[in-house]
């Protein structure tokens, strides 16, 4: 398929926190979102290997190129990255689908994606109802609101100690300051936004409780999700 930028595209460079991790926010990116839907809801989803709480189905190259001629220049730049590398590593149509019950410890807390400080994950929200968005967060014991190789032995051990503590988190998404983090950042989901931050930026799925699992890529929490470098 055919992609143009929206006529409204807005970028916004932001940071996230005290440590001040960059973030970049776009509303209004593709001219053809509406599109992209469609696309997906003729795809074949399927379950996944990562700790990703749903199911994914491949996203065109199209798309990839899209996103690296228009974005790829101020993607580098502002997260200093080198010029003209920017690059995808993992991109796909992600439905979040598992219910709150079936969540493993790993699932219940903000995750990192890398411990690479030059690797970067997006996400693309493609629905229109409120589904939640993405939240950025401060684990308490430590401090950390990213965790790259000088942090992730400490910051490891601490969730180990955590996992049966007290506080261990029940069976449900965080949406939220809890005993163990601190919301730090938030940004919602809406439809044809873009958020772009580094991998070892502790963040998670902003999922209120009570939200129905829909599978239905037309209606349910889709999104775009990848990795660049």
């Amino acid at each position: 398929m055919n992609l143009a930028l929206h006529p409204d595209f807005h970028l916004q460079k932001l940071t996230i926190g005290s440590e001040q991790a960059p973030l970049i926010v776009i509303d209004n990116l593709a001219e053809n979102a509406e599109g992209l839907v469609a696309l997906a809801a003729g795809k074949p989803f399927g379950d996944v290997t990562s700790h990703y709480p749903g199911v994914r189905a491949k996203v065109p190259l199209t798309y990839q190129r899209f996103i690296i001629e228009h974005l790829g220049g101020v993607i580098a730049e502002y997260f200093g990255l080198s010029a003209g590398t920017v690059r995808f590593t993992n991109c796909h149509f992600s439905l979040l689908v598992t219910p709150p019950e079936k969540l493993d410890f790993l699932q219940r807390i903000p995750h990192i994606d890398s411990v690479l400080n030059d690797e970067l994950a997006f996400i693309h929200y493609l629905f229109k109802s409120r589904l939640g968005g993405t939240a950025f967060y401060r684990h308490r014991a430590s401090g950390f609101e990213y965790v790259d190789e000088t942090r992730k032995s400490e910051y490891w051990r601490r969730v180990e100690e955590e996992k049966d503590g007290p506080h261990s988190p029940p069976p449900e998404y965080i949406d939220g300051d809890t005993p163990l983090y601190e919301q730090i950042g938030r940004q919602e989901g809406v439809f044809n936004r873009m958020l772009v931050y580094r991998r070892t930026s502790l963040h998670s799925p902003a999922i209120a409780p009570g939200l129905v699992m829909d599978t239905n890529p037309r209606t349910g929490r889709l999104s775009i999700n990848g990795f660049l470098a």
